[in-house]
């Protein structure tokens, strides 16, 4: 169910009520892969992505092998504040159960939050929720969220950004006090999304395709292309990679991209980490303000 401050309020927020483990601000992608030809064989893996800040880690879209690329990328699932999961495909959901396991040490520690769309936790007619009784009970908190809600994490806003796909989905826009960084999640361009994650100086984009094969409900290079142009991020970085994205190689495709927008774009690989201060126009503020 909605809460119900939020059916009156588009904000909600909490304290996650311990004390702050200091980290170093990262991403971290876990996985690359999307559709079974890729993530049935794992050829690329499919473990979501960690966004790490001073004091929060926040696990984006946990999906099949998460905390198998979290241990071999040196990420510590009892750090995880936060996970936000934008719709119920399994390459998406499929370990949200054992995320919240393993953060709360089966419910022992009770902690976190889960961020999610109506269908992952509630289900419907059809479609059974993905996540367990069990596992809600082990939270501090779970909240369903729609595009133009949002919620906060101390001093992280997360806001609930619009998509167009196959099913219901969000995607999340992060406002940190050190940077700002947006996920688009599965969809298709549409004008919203220039909207919603305008201002981010870091954009995720799920690039399913290359230039030459468009997709009804997912982006393809050439959408990429449209959005960065119109967003102007300070680093663009497409992932979530189909067979046919890999035959015609990410990077290549990264590389058009670039060409095209003239913006800074990265192709992802399985446990490639950044740092987003790096691209904060904060930083740069702060910097030009010491002379």
């Amino acid at each position: 169910m909605i809460p119900k401050d939020l059916k009156t309020s588009k904000s909600i927020s909490f304290s996650r009520g311990f004390k702050p483990i200091r980290m170093q601000p990262n991403v971290v992608f876990l996985g690359t892969g999307q559709g079974s030809a890729v993530v049935g064989k794992q050829l690329r893996a499919s473990g979501g992505i960690v966004i790490q800040t001073n004091e929060h880690q926040l696990h984006i879209d946990p999906g099949p092998g998460s905390l198998i690329m979290a241990r071999d990328y040196y990420i510590n699932p009892r750090e995880t504040t936060a996970v936000l999961v934008s719709h119920y495909h399994l390459r998406h959901c499929n370990d949200v159960n054992i995320v919240i396991d393993a953060m709360t040490h089966s419910g022992l520690d009770k902690r976190g939050v889960l961020i999610a769309n109506d269908l992952l936790i509630n289900g419907n007619k059809t479609i059974r929720p993905y996540l367990t009784d069990f596992h809600k009970n082990c939270l501090e908190k779970y909240m369903v969220l729609k595009a133009g809600q949002r919620s906060a994490i101390d001093d992280i806003e997360i806001h609930a950004t619009t998509t167009m796909h196959s099913t219901d989905a969000i995607g999340f826009k992060l406002l940190t006090p050190e940077f700002s960084l947006s996920y688009l999640s599965d969809t298709a361009y549409c004008p919203e999304l220039i909207d919603d994650h305008k201002g981010s100086e870091i954009i995720i984009l799920n690039v399913v395709s290359p230039f030459d094969i468009k997709r009804k409900y997912n982006l393809n290079s050439e959408s990429a292309v449209k959005i960065i142009n119109k967003l102007r991020p300070r680093l663009a970085i497409i992932t979530h990679f189909s067979i046919k994205m890999l035959e015609a190689d990410p990077m290549l495709e990264a590389r058009k991209i670039n060409r095209l927008t003239k913006s800074q774009v990265m192709a992802a690989k399985d446990g490639m980490a950044i740092n987003p201060v790096n691209y904060s126009k904060r930083r740069k503020q702060k910097r030009l303000t010491s002379f």
